[in-house]
């Protein structure tokens, strides 16, 4: 019987100690696992920090190359504009074109270069509709009126000058030389 206690109490410790060295093993091992974790966590980041940084560093060409466009885009509008500018007191021959262009040279060239990039060349649609619906109805009103033509001349040109204002102004929305 002794043999037989002594024998199981040997077996017993060789057991537990067997145990704790497989039980030390893995929790070195779960520890290594988290530092493994840990690293590839890191590298991780690292990854995406320099994905970041790349976008930043594509924004920032993005918006130089934006600003390059403008500036280009400015000094093309600037060129047009000393064209259109130039030109347009040469190609004007009546009085009035004459007096628009000295009152806008005399208001300076920053109202004027915003308003000339805007504006298109000749007459608008506008402008000669009204000419003609006053023309027009000048002479049919002074042809209606008998008993006093002046009177029908006027009531006539202000009616038609209307008219042809409405319907010119209405093709420069369509052309889209003027917004609505």
């Amino acid at each position: 019987m002794k043999s037989l206690f002594l024998t199981g109490a040997v077996s017993v410790l060789l057991l537990t100690s067997c145990n704790k060295d497989e039980k030390l093993q893995t929790t070195t091992s779960l520890e290594q696992q988290k530092l493994d974790y840990q690293t590839r966590q890191i590298e991780l980041e690292k990854q995406k920090l320099a994905i970041e940084k790349e976008k930043i560093n594509f924004e920032k060409q993005k918006d130089s190359l934006d600003k390059v466009a403008e500036e280009k885009a400015k000094k093309q509008t600037q060129v047009k504009e000393r064209v259109v500018y130039r030109n347009s007191p040469r190609s004007s021959s009546g009085s009035y074109a004459g007096t628009s262009s000295s009152t806008s040279r005399s208001s300076g060239t920053s109202s004027s270069t915003g308003t000339t990039a805007t504006q298109k060349k000749g007459w608008s649609s506008a402008a000669k509709g009204t000419v003609i619906g006053t023309v027009g109805g000048a002479a049919a009103g002074a042809i209606i009126s008998k008993k006093n033509p002046g009177l029908g001349a006027v009531i006539g040109g202000i009616a038609g000058g209307a008219t042809g204002y409405t319907i010119g102004r209405a093709e420069d929305r369509k052309s889209g030389r003027v917004q609505k």
